[in-house]
Order: C-alpha cells, then sequence, then structure tokens
C-alpha cells in the first residue's frame, strides 16, 4: 500500500479544478457555474469528454429545490455522444469514491468526476434538517448549528478543548485562505484574542466557528497507471480510500470521538507500518469543534500540516466541498510540497459519515512548504465563477 512504484492497477488524481466560492451566484444557473470548471479540468488533461470513459456527480436535490436536478448539469459535461455516467446524492467525494472503484474494476481508465452546490438558494441550516430522523428528530427542527453548537459543548465539557483553541482554529484557517484565491473569507484574520471578543450566534458557538454559506464547483479527473503517467508529471496516486457511518441518531453517539474516521482511516492504509509521514492533512470540518474531533480520530501530530487551503472554514460549498478536499490534498502533491497526504469528506450532522482517501508521490517532496494557500499551478486552477468576500455561517 505504501509503495512508491506506480503499480498499472493503481489510480490517481490527474488533475483539479475548482471555482472562485461566493456568497452568492445571483443569476447563473448550476450548468453556467460547472461550465468553466469542467472546461478548466478537462483542458489540463488535453482530454475531451468523449474521451473519459467514466463520468460520475455529486449534488443535492434538495439544494436545488426540484427532482433529478443533476440531469440538467450534464448540459455541461455534454451527453453526446452517449456517455457512462452516474450520480450520488452526497458529497462529491463519494462519487470520486464510486470512479475509484469502477476504474479497479478495470472496466475504465479515466473518470471525470465533478460536484457542485448552490447553498445560497434557500435557508440552508433548515435545508440540512432534512438529514435527519424523519420521525423523531426532524419534527423538531434543529438546525446544522445548533447541532454543531451540542457536540461543541460536548467537547468543552469533556475538556477536550477550549474556546481560545476553537478561535485558533479559525484564525490559522484564515490566515491559511490569504493567498488562495478560491477562498470566500480571506485577507487579515483578527488573532483568536479579538474573534473571542464578537458574540456567540448558537452558545457555544461564535461567527468564526462557522463555514461561510457558499456558491461553488469543483471537478478532478482520474486515471490508473502508465495512463495517469502520461497525463501529468507528478500523479498522486490514491493509495487507499474508506468510508464509514455512525449511528443516525446524533443522541446515540459520543460526539466527542469519531469512530467512522478512525475506521476509514485504518482501512484505507493511513496507519500502515513503515509508511511515510503525513505531510498535509485537509480536512472537510465544516466547525471549528469538528477539526479537534478529526485530528484526534487521524492520529495528526505537529508535523502535519492542517487545511492549508483554509478548509471549509472559509469556503464551503455543500456536496463539493468534500471533493476539493480531495483536490487540493491532491494539489499539493502535484506541486512537489507533499509525499504523503490524507484527506478527509463528511456528510451528515456531527460528522455522521466519513470517508478518507490516502494519497502519495512516487517520490519524496521537492519545493517548499504546505503551510498555506492555493496556488494557481499544479493541478489546481481558476474556474472563473465571481469571487466572494467574507460570509455567513450556516
Amino acid at each position: 500500500m505504501t509503495s512508491t512504484e506506480p503499480d498499472p492497477g493503481q489510480v490517481a488524481v490527474v488533475a483539479f479544478a475548482q471555482s472562485r466560492h461566493a456568497r452568492a451566484t445571483e443569476g447563473l444557473s448550476e450548468v453556467e457555474m460547472l461550465l468553466p470548471v469542467l472546461r478548466d479540468v478537462l483542458g489540463q488533461t488535453g482530454l475531451s469528454t468523449g474521451q473519459i470513459d467514466f463520468t460520475c456527480s455529486g449534488s443535492s436535490d434538495y439544494l436545488a429545490g426540484r427532482p433529478f436536478s443533476f440531469t440538467m448539469a450534464l448540459d455541461g459535461v455534454g451527453a453526446w455522444p452517449p456517455i457512462a455516467e452516474s450520480h450520488v446524492e452526497t458529497d462529491g467525494a463519494w462519487a470520486l469514491y464510486e470512479a475509484w472503484v469502477k476504474l479497479l474494476t478495470g472496466e475504465a481508465e479515466t473518470a471525470l468526476v465533478y460536484s457542485y452546490g448552490k447553498s445560497s438558494a434557500g435557508d440552508l441550516p433548515e435545508v440540512l434538517t432534512r438529514q435527519l430522523d424523519p420521525y423523531y428528530l426532524a419534527p423538531l427542527w434543529p438546525d446544522s448549528v445548533s447541532l454543531a453548537a451540542l457536540q461543541a459543548r460536548a467537547l468543552l465539557d469533556a475538556e477536550a478543548t477550549s474556546e481560545r483553541e476553537l478561535a485558533g482554529i479559525a484564525a490559522r484557517s484564515r490566515a491559511a485562505a490569504a493567498d488562495n484565491p478560491h477562498a470566500q473569507v480571506r485577507g487579515t484574520s483578527p488573532d483568536a484574542a479579538t474573534l473571542l471578543a464578537d458574540a456567540y450566534v448558537t452558545q457555544p458557538l461564535r461567527r468564526h466557528d462557522l463555514p461561510p454559506v457558499s456558491d461553488g464547483a469543483a471537478a478532478v479527473v482520474l486515471a490508473t497507471g502508465r495512463t495517469a503517467r502520461r497525463l501529468t508529471s507528478r500523479p498522486a496516486w490514491i493509495r487507499g480510500m474508506d468510508h464509514r457511518i455512525e449511528a443516525h441518531s446524533p443522541g446515540a453517539r459520543d460526539l466527542t470521538r469519531s469512530p467512522s474516521t478512525r475506521l476509514a482511516a485504518e482501512h484505507a492504509g493511513l496507519f500502515d507500518p513503515g509508511a511515510p509521514p503525513v505531510d498535509v492533512a485537509e480536512l472537510h470540518a465544516p466547525f471549528t469543534a469538528q477539526e479537534v474531533v478529526l485530528r484526534d480520530a487521524l492520529r495528526l501530530g505537529e508535523g502535519t500540516a492542517v487545511n492549508p487551503s483554509g478548509g471549509p472554514l472559509t469556503a464551503n460549498p455543500v456536496m463539493a466541498a468534500g471533493l476539493i478536499r480531495i483536490g487540493e490534498a491532491a494539489a499539493r502533491i502535484a506541486r512537489g510540497e507533499a509525499r504523503r497526504a490524507v484527506a478527509h469528506a463528511t456528510s451528515g450532522p456531527c460528522l455522521q459519515q466519513n470517508l478518507v482517501a490516502v494519497l502519495e508521490s512516487d517520490g519524496p517532496a521537492e519545493n517548499g512548504s504546505a503551510a498555506g494557500g492555493s496556488a494557481e499551478d499544479g493541478l489546481v486552477k481558476d474556474g472563473s465563477v465571481e469571487d466572494g468576500q467574507g460570509g455567513e455561517g450556516v
């Protein structure tokens, strides 16, 4: 699993593109938001849609407000000549998992994976209540911020973190996003002490503990073995990937821990004996307290740069934020800034379902640090959706 020799049966990320995430993309349909990103990611490989063996997408009808909304997004891909296509009603990270399995079976050599979300179209915290148990919990309408506040309170009561540490996570994430042209919340960040002076949104969470409401899209191209080597000089090989789920009810779980993340990481090979250290971790932690849980579950030490792109605290397009974590991790490897990276995606309330992917290069890191930003070179490109400043927490 940790061999650096590219096995023809292995799969790599060979291209990644994302939009400039914004608070709202008024006047743009999902197709119009997605099309520049798809054009960009295919342009990086020189492939046309007709040369892609398999296409898989991730999105949510609840965000769009209409059934089978993903079929309209296919206009951005082009369904003629006929294509082999699939869709998952969740974050694009799970679409990437489906494509990865398809390539490992030998049924395809290349795959296009994309996802998108216009979170601004409705009241996102209330929309996300549709993820809850429909008989006992959903009728109470507990919004996503309130549930995250319960998780944060559990961590504080267990003395697993402090409000100052959570403010520090927010300040670090914003500082990391300062050089990321795709981030929605970027620029000079107040320090933790200044952030702590803000009023609570839902105790114990303040505005900085929440992700912004974001519209955005992302796309990745996967390829196997020699094809991956032909399409890019430094593939980001997926050495392992797995996803697991917790009990549906948050009341049936210990919210201070994430055993599903730990189990997925074990099966993905993150803790394999003799494996190189993890240089970069891109964690899909929309709330500051969730990063504390994930760092523990993934056994991340001080030597790992966590969310050097700024993470979902600086741009959180629902249904695309998890796929972006995989793309950002792959981009660090492609630029020679990391040898080994872990990417995480989540879905559902309070880290209910979790996916972990381990990515590696063929050799050691070459140039520079993974400390922050998201450069315009390497695999990361600008999908040219209008940029947004600031943001409101969900």
